[in-house]
C-alpha cells in the first residue's frame, strides 16, 4: 500500500483530514514533522518527520500520552511499515546556533532523512526556513494531524531516551525524572555542582549565572 492509499480509502478519523485532503489534490507522500526540546535548560532538540503507510489511531500530541502509551505508539511507528526520520541537534550546536535557528535546523534534517522525499510536510507550529520541500504550517498540528502527532512521539520517546542515557553519566542531575527542563530539583542541582557537558550555556538563567561567576 502506498502512503496515500489509506487515506483515499473510506475513513473518517478526525485527524487525518489535513493529509485527505492533501491526497485527494493528488498529493502521494505527506509528513508530519514535530520537534522535542525546545525549552529545556539540557540535552538536545529532536525531530521525527513521519510519512505514515497506515493509521494509528491512538496518536496524539506526545504531551497528551502517558510514557508508557507513547512508548507503545512509538514501537508501532518505529516497525518498519512507515517512514522515519529523525534529528538530533546536540546542546552546543543549540548553544552556537539560537535555539529557534536549531529548531529549523532539527526539522529540516528530520524531513531530510526519510528515505524518500516528501511530496509536502505539514509542521507544528512552524513554517521552516530551508526545508527543501513544500510545506504548509498547521497551528496546533500535533493536536490535528495524524502524521504530525506520530512525529511529535517520535521526537519525544527518542529525546527521553536520550535523556535516561546521561542521567546514567550525570546522576546528579535528575535527567531520566526532568529531562532537563527547569525544575526546582534541576535548579538545585545547578547550584550545587554547576553545568554539565550537555546544559545550554545561552540559556537563562544559565547565562546569566556563568557571567556572574556562580557556577564556575
Amino acid at each position: 500500500m502506498s502512503p496515500v492509499d489509506w487515506l483515499t480509502a473510506a475513513t473518517d478519523h478526525p485527524m487525518t483530514d489535513l493529509e485527505r485532503s492533501a491526497a485527494e489534490s493528488g498529493v502521494r507522500r505527506i509528513a508530519g514533522i514535530d520537534e522535542a526540546g525546545r525549552g529545556p535548560l539540557a540535552g538536545p532538540v529532536v525531530a521525527g518527520a513521519v510519512v505514515l503507510a497506515s493509521p494509528i489511531d491512538e496518536a496524539n500530541d506526545s504531551k497528551k500520552l502517558t510514557a508508557r502509551r507513547r512508548e507503545k505508539l512509538f514501537t508501532s511507528i518505529m516497525d518498519g511499515t512507515h517512514d522515519v526520520g529523525i534529528s538530533i541537534i546536540e546542546a552546543d550546536e543549540v548553544d552556537a546556533l539560537g535555539i529557534q535557528t536549531a529548531n529549523y535546523a532539527a526539522m529540516s534534517q528530520a524531513a531530510q532523512d526519510l528515505d524518500k522525499a516528501p511530496e509536502l510536510v505539514l509542521i507544528d507550529g512552524f513554517s521552516v526556513p530551508g526545508c527543501p520541500y513544500p510545506q504548509k504550517k498547521i497551528i496546533k498540528g500535533d493536536q490535528r494531524s495524524m502524521s504530525i502527532a506520530a512525529a511529535s512521539i517520535v521526537a519525544k520517546v527518542t529525546r527521553d531516551r536520550l535523556m535516561e542515557e546521561w542521567d546514567l553519566k550525570f546522576p546528579e542531575y535528575g535527567f531520566a525524572k526532568h529531562k532537563g527542563y527547569g525544575t526546582k530539583a534541576h535548579m538545585e542541582a545547578l547550584e550545587k555542582y554547576g553545568p554539565c557537558p550537555i546544559h545550554r550555556r545561552s540559556f537563562a538563567p544559565l547565562s546569566k549565572q556563568l557571567e556572574s561567576g556562580q557556577l564556575l
